[in-house]
C-alpha cells in the first residue's frame, strides 16, 4: 500500500536549499520514492494554513519512507534542509 510525505517548507536560504534539493533526489529514488508535486503554485480555498512551498512523494511503503529519511546518506545532508528552511513532513497512507 503506498504512503506519502506531505512536507510543507519555508525556505530562508534559496542557495543552502538549492543544495539539499539537488541531493536529495537520488536518494529518495533509491528508496523507490516518485516526486508527485514539487513546489507550484499554491492557492488557499480555506482555513490558516498559508504554506509557502509543498512537496509530495510517494513511496511503495511506510518502510520505503522511513528507509529513505532515516539512512546514513539521507542524515548526511539533512543539515543542508535543517539550516535553509522551516519544513514539516507527515505521512499520509493510501
Amino acid at each position: 500500500m503506498s504512503v506519502f510525505a506531505v512536507i510543507e517548507i519555508k525556505v530562508n536560504d534559496p542557495e543552502v536549499y538549492a543544495q539539499y534539493v539537488e541531493k536529495v533526489k537520488p536518494i529518495v529514488e533509491k528508496y523507490n520514492g516518485t516526486y508527485v508535486i514539487r513546489g507550484g503554485k499554491i492557492t488557499k480555498f480555506f482555513g490558516d494554513w498559508n504554506p509557502e512551498r509543498l512537496v509530495v512523494i510517494e513511496f511503495p511503503s511506510a518502510r520505503h519512507l522511513k528507509c529513505c529519511f532515516g539512512c546514513p546518506e539521507y542524515k548526511e545532508i539533512a543539515p543542508l534542509r535543517e539550516n535553509s528552511t522551516v519544513s514539516k513532513l507527515i505521512m499520509v497512507e493510501e
